[in-house]
């Protein structure tokens, strides 16, 4: 069911907002760029200042609902020696690069509850919300729908008429996700959080894992 979040907790979500999206921006553009794509670098992308990334309209459905996009990361698939395969890595890094800070969030949590580190509940709140925020953008991002990463990660795959089809209809896709994500987020939550739910849980098994 999806719950619409207090004041405190949505003013609580936006450091970790910035963080989730300067990572998985940047991470896109690192990518391109180890490709030898420096378009990235040349528009200022690579990097964790959250100013260049942020769409306000994306930022504002992350707050309201975990669900939402950055500034798409611009690139040049032709500097790609293998293009296909290349925009299918440049996809992927950015939800991994969340996947990465989301443990290490689970990580912090899991010591600030053992040795009693933190005793302000608003910077726990805050940091339980950047772990929530670079999960959701990690697995929101993974749906194979266009323009969102997991349908280019399906490149490295996918025949050309796959990439053909991909651009003739991208524009659909963003349509049809802008309106889940705005009037419909009941429709999102509900494919997304028994998803979220098995990938925290594994996150949690990990870190519990530690000393």
């Amino acid at each position: 069911m999806m719950v619409v979040p207090s004041i405190i907790t949505m003013l609580l979500r936006i450091p970790g907002l910035l963080f989730a999206i300067s990572v998985h921006e940047s991470a896109h553009g690192l990518v391109a760029y180890m490709q030898g794509d420096d378009l990235p670098k040349r528009q200022g992308r690579i990097t964790l200042n959250p100013l260049p990334h942020i769409d306000l309209f994306g930022a504002i459905a992350l707050i309201l609902f975990k669900f939402g996009w950055a500034k798409p990361v611009v690139t040049d698939p032709t500097k790609y020696k293998n293009p296909k395969v290349g925009m299918g890595l440049t996809a992927l890094a950015g939800p991994v690069a969340n996947i990465f800070s989301a443990i290490i969030f689970a990580v912090v949590l899991k010591y600030i509850d053992k040795y009693n580190l933190i005793a302000n509940k608003y910077l726990i709140i805050m940091i339980q919300e950047a772990y929530l925020i670079n999960l959701y953008l990690a697995i929101f991002n993974l749906l194979p729908i266009p323009p969102l990463d997991g349908s280019k990660v399906l490149f490295i795959f996918a025949p050309n008429k796959y990439v053909e089809f991909y651009y003739k209809y991208e524009i659909v896709g963003q349509i049809i996700l802008i309106a889940c994500i705005f009037f419909a987020p009941f429709l999102l939550s509900f494919f997304l959080e028994p998803i979220a739910f098995v990938v925290s849980n594994f996150i949690n098994f990990i870190v519990n894992l530690l000393p």
